[in-house]
């Protein structure tokens, strides 16, 4: 896998996760039981399993994130950082308060997550707003060119899941990738369709379903109080009610044997469909343990589900819309 002219394992590893508290109005966004030794001791672990990737953003933890993967990538500045901008953030009360896409304010939030990641240079720098009006991010983006000519950033994108807005602005000469929902659970056929048409780079937020994927979350299990998944109010269709989404939990059982197949997880399971179907498709799932990047990354081991396994799979997944059931953090 080739992005920004460096050859990479086509994984990288989320970082919202271990961004941990933060808020906007009063409604938690970030998980529970983040510890910082323990994301540190993650991020070392996904180094050691190849995977140099990192996707964070200024809203993970409102900054906490970004500042915790300076710490674990202080002697691997090889490694390839995605962070994002758009959300405005307090760092001493962790609130997060959105609309932040001014031109006039890219400059200085491509300087602030610098200042937090410790870095020279972003490798790439993403638009956070899901659905901006193109004009609106085309402003956005010219200044993202300022900043790329000025050697602060190598590239950037959009982390949206609307196709008409990325295939709006695919063609520009600094736009290196997408970042958009996808799973076996919910497909995106058109915005991967941009994606590869344009030669860019598809980074799969949620490709674990935010979890649900993982297997844990039976029928019975709840999400601890203060999760963004067990929020009354959660901008999510994965949870509901602090328990996985029925629904999806049914369509996971008709397909369980199909990404088990060959001794795989079903993390790993999951991941290898993502990498089936396109070549362009680095799943960034998150992950806030060592012991949970460990497993994640041992689905570079078996690589993409088998094509008869993929059409079997296919078969028995309803596909009735394409929308993304989650926000795109």
């Amino acid at each position: 896998m080739k992005f920004l002219d460096q050859k990479i394992a086509p994984l990288g590893m989320g970082c919202w996760p271990i961004g941990g508290a933060m808020y906007s109005d009063g409604q938690s966004l970030g998980y529970t039981n983040a510890d910082d030794g323990d994301s540190i001791r993650a991020i070392h672990a996904a180094l050691d399993r190849g995977i140099r990737l990192f996707d964070t953003a200024a809203a993970y933890g409102a900054g906490h994130s970004e500042k915790l993967l300076a710490r674990g990538l202080k002697r691997h500045p090889d490694a390839i950082v995605v962070t994002k901008i758009g959300i405005a953030i307090n760092e001493d009360t962790k609130e997060l308060t959105f609309g932040d896409t001014h031109p006039d304010r890219v400059g200085p939030a491509i300087d602030q997550c610098l200042g937090r990641l410790a870095r020279d240079c972003i490798d790439l720098v993403l638009l956070h707003d899901n659905g901006l009006p193109v004009p609106q991010a085309e402003a956005i983006f010219n200044e993202m060119e300022k900043a790329q000519s000025a050697g602060k950033i190598r590239a950037y994108g959009w982390s949206t899941d609307f196709s008409e807005n990325a295939a709006a602005v695919a063609s520009r000469p600094g736009f290196a990738a997408v970042e958009h929902a996808m799973n076996v659970l919910v497909d995106a056929p058109r915005i991967q369709r941009v994606v590869e048409q344009n030669a860019l780079a598809a980074l799969i937020r949620s490709p674990l379903a935010m979890g649900l994927l993982g297997g844990s979350y039976t029928s019975g299990a709840t999400v601890r109080d203060g999760d963004i998944r067990a929020g009354d109010s959660m901008v999510t269709a994965y949870f509901k009610g602090a328990r996985a989404n029925p629904h999806f939990l049914d369509q996971l059982d008709a397909i369980r044997d199909l990404l088990t197949v060959d001794g795989r997880s079903l993390v790993q399971g999951a991941i290898g469909w993502l990498w089936a179907k396109g070549a362009c498709n680095i799943p960034i799932p998150g992950a806030r343990t060592a012991e949970q990047i460990e497993g994640i990354a041992e689905a570079l081991n078996f690589g993409a589900l088998p094509p008869e396994v993929m059409e079997t799979i296919e078969s028995l997944m309803p596909r009735e819309r394409e929308t993304s059931p989650d926000r795109a953090l």
